[in-house]
């Protein structure tokens, strides 16, 4: 009896160590941060935000959202596995008045942040009258 014990309680510890040594997915942005500088009103501009997946479960993004409705996202619709990489895109276009902006894109993921920003900033300048 004590053998049998001994042999469920170190399967039970062998089984916690390994999963215990498992990463979770996790971003690796090149960079959480884009300045587009001067753009022209009414311009659609975009940008694309790299990643790897530096954990050991597949990463799953299952939201963008940007906080303007001036600025539409687009990202990897398939699983990244570890060492893989990944894009979410975004691509403004602001209308009305000549003005700096600062804008976040909301990313919602099964990564171990579930939830990461990305921040995209710029000023619109007025189009050249001719």
């Amino acid at each position: 009896m004590k053998k049998l014990l001994f042999l469920f309680v170190a399967l039970v510890g062998l089984g916690l160590t390994a999963s215990a040594q498992t990463k979770p997915a996790e971003f690796k942005f090149e960079t959480e941060t884009h300045d587009f500088g001067k753009i022209k009103l009414d311009q659609a501009v975009s940008y694309t935000f790299n990643f790897v997946n530096e954990g050991d479960a597949p990463l799953i993004i299952s939201k963008v959202e940007p906080t303007c409705g001036c600025t539409v996202g687009e990202y990897t619709q398939t699983p990244v596995k570890k060492g893989e990489k990944g894009f979410i895109k975004v691509t403004v276009k602001k209308s009305g008045s000549p003005l700096p902006f600062n804008m976040a894109v909301t990313v919602t993921s099964n990564a171990r942040t579930t939830t990461k920003v990305l921040y995209l900033k710029g000023e619109t300048v007025a189009n050249a009258t001719k």
